[in-house]
């Protein structure tokens, strides 16, 4: 058992719910609040408080925790309640944006609220299990002052820095490699079975592809900080050359390619950028010196 905080959470979809169960495995007196009540049926059977209204629900909490669909929805909720709200700290579950994230903290900070962003990494069966991945950031002498009750949602959970919008930074980051990877891995598939290749054939090789993937992950990060782009395994022009084969199949047997064409359009504007000799982390580069020229012509 932890130390019997008491905590509040707000929203109560799946990870809400669960997130509320955990709270409540580890002893702290829970109460919750949704927008659709019955939501709330399991946790009250469980031992948890339903309350009426998010000012009723914050009222007499520690650490209330925010977990719904976006920050529109979270200041939706947390606006009409912010005298009630006033002196308590705010961890805010939700995903959304960076900047989001820093105009929430600062309507906080107006109104007295203390605030710590958040993001879960992992998907719900990970909570309050040793699988579980959860960053944050804001003061740090605040997530000090919560990370007893912040330990009951389990697993690995690592403050980022002070700047509230870090947390939705690396959680946006992470998630552009993660569904981008998963696209190419839907395609992938789809390409192999329209040329007679069943998944489970694939499956084995495309394994050790993401395996060299996972290798490349480090390195790629070492390479764009230390601004060292010679190619010592494949060129730029080598990868964008394979990628055109791809789209080349992938037109003959009538599948999409918008996604395909995308990257090669990246890939082909950096080789004319005078980048084709260079490793594929270049790339990186070419993204955010695009960026700082147009922020100059703007």
């Amino acid at each position: 058992m932890t130390t019997s905080a008491q905590v509040t959470v707000l929203g109560l979809g799946k990870m809400g719910q669960t997130l509320a169960r955990a709270f409540l495995a580890h002893g702290h007196p829970t109460t919750v609040w949704n927008r659709s009540p019955e939501k709330g049926d399991a946790l009250v059977a469980a031992g948890a408080t339903r309350a009426a209204s998010v000012a009723d629900a914050v009222a007499g909490a520690d650490l209330v925790v925010v977990c719904v669909v976006d920050y529109a929805a979270a200041r939706q909720l947390l606006e009409p309640a912010a005298t009630a709200l006033r002196g308590r700290t705010v961890v805010n579950l939700t995903a959304d944006t960076p900047d989001a994230a820093r105009s929430l903290a600062a309507w906080a900070a107006d109104h007295g609220v203390n605030y710590l962003d958040g993001s879960i990494m992992t998907p719900t069966i990970t909570i309050d299990t040793p699988d579980a991945v959860l960053i944050y950031s804001g003061p740090h002498d605040l997530y000090r002052r919560h990370a007893a009750t912040l330990a009951a949602l389990g697993g690995t959970q690592h403050h980022l820095g002070a700047d509230p919008g870090r947390a939705a930074a690396f959680d946006v980051a992470l998630l552009d490699f993660f569904w981008t990877a998963f696209a190419g891995m839907m395609h992938a598939f789809a390409l192999a079975k329209a040329e007679g290749i069943d998944g489970a054939d694939l499956v084995p090789l495309a394994e050790g592809l993401a395996a060299l993937l996972k290798d490349s992950v480090a390195e790629h990060g070492e390479r764009l900080d230390a601004g060292r782009y010679d190619a010592d395994v494949a060129t730029l022009a080598t990868i964008a050359a394979g990628l055109e084969h791809v789209v080349a199949a992938s037109e003959r047997r009538g599948l999409d390619t918008s996604v395909q064409h995308a990257a090669l359009a990246q890939l082909h504007r950096a080789i004319d950028a005078g980048h084709g000799d260079d490793d594929g982390s270049v790339v990186s580069a070419v993204l955010l010196a695009e960026r700082e020229e147009a922020g100059s012509r703007a």
